[in-house]
């Protein structure tokens, strides 16, 4: 296989692989942040999400422990700025991460996708795991959330869940991601508009269409 083969082959996995792996983080650290939007470094925001228990012992090793739990954090904030974004920004720092609502209208931010630090974030192979692992994982971080914003168990199958998402029965999976990014951020409950009711069957509903 020739250089430019063998990199086209491995931006089509790395394509592949990113397409539906939406971080679950992203949301308890909306709500973290909407309580208090300044003042947090990756290792700060780390401990608050562990002792909520949102985060689990990620690997055996303390170094690998650190880098894992840091590229997960800063994975999500990554991706909960691109779903913000242009209603508000989040400043992504490891030093000094910060939400602005509206307050930075008129200003020069912008996403920069040529930032490399961002590009090396949002992509899941510099996690150091297979696509098993990281599913595995995001699964388990999925679970833990549903558990901490509560709501009961329903018998929603994929299509009950694709009629609340207001999707065909054909949806893909990158339409079915985009609506839920859409109504989960509408409906947050640290959202001025939110509701936690709505926001817990949405939950519900992401949970059986992201599994099928």
């Amino acid at each position: 296989m020739s250089d430019k083969a063998a990199t086209s082959n491995h931006q089509g996995i790395r394509s592949t692989f990113q397409a539906h792996m939406e971080n679950p983080l992203l949301w308890p650290i909306l709500e973290v942040l909407k309580q208090q939007p300044s003042g947090w470094k990756v290792h700060t925001l780390a401990a608050h999400l562990n002792d909520l228990g949102l985060v689990p012992v990620l690997d055996s090793v303390p170094e690998k422990e650190l880098f894992k739990k840091n590229f997960l954090i800063m994975n999500a904030l990554y991706q909960l700025q691109d779903t913000l974004y242009p209603d508000s920004w989040l400043q992504v720092q490891a030093m000094d991460i910060e939400l602005m609502n509206g307050r930075y209208h008129g200003s020069t931010h912008t996403i920069d996708i040529e930032d490399p630090l961002r590009d090396y974030y949002i992509n899941w192979l510099n996690y150091e795991a297979d696509e098993g692992e990281v599913k595995r994982l995001l699964n388990e971080f999925w679970t833990r959330y549903k558990k901490f914003v509560g709501g009961s168990e329903t018998d929603m199958d994929r299509s009950n869940a694709l009629s609340l998402f207001e999707l065909p029965l054909d949806a893909t999976q990158q339409d079915i991601r985009k609506r839920w990014r859409r109504l989960a951020l509408r409906w947050h409950p640290d959202r001025d508009e939110g509701n936690t009711s709505k926001f817990q069957t949405l939950c519900e509903a992401w949970h059986v269409l992201r599994s099928s």
